[in-house]
């Protein structure tokens, strides 16, 4: 039974691309990174000599691997770093549930004030992934 224990990622062996199958990884000299002689990204092994994360991409997150064996395991985010859907889930909760049950149990004169409560509430995690994406 082969081992399931992260291996270091080591500068002088050959390793598969973890973005396309056919691409090889050659180490970038003087660097602690590799490019794909494939697809042309390029992937640095930082803090965790563990973890190969992908340097340019388009994707709010980080895309990161880890060597198991013989083959690359996609490394998820941590809970920290997962801001918007916790945000969608939250105007989620408030939109669809909270709001129309408070206009359920107001009377006629706190409609608005539930209804201005609500519109805060669902600004502050939009706020939240703005301010975590702005550049």
């Amino acid at each position: 039974m082969q081992s399931q224990k992260p291996e270091k990622i080591d500068f002088n062996a050959e390793y598969p691309c973890p973005c396309r199958r056919r691409g090889r990884l050659i180490p970038i000299t003087l660097t602690d990174a590799f490019g794909c002689d494939r697809c042309q990204q390029i992937f640095v092994v930082e803090n965790d000599p563990y973890i190969l994360e992908q340097l340019s991409t388009t994707y709010p997150y980080k895309r990161a691997w880890r060597w198991v064996s013989n083959s690359w395991h996609v490394v998820h985010p941590r809970w920290g770093e997962r801001y918007l859907p916790i945000a969608l889930g939250i105007i989620f909760v408030l939109v669809i549930i909270w709001l129309p049950l408070a206009l359920k149990l107001a009377n006629g004169s706190t409609i608005i004030a539930w209804a201005m409560v609500a519109v805060l509430l669902a600004i502050l995690p939009a706020l939240m992934v703005w301010l975590t994406y702005r550049r």
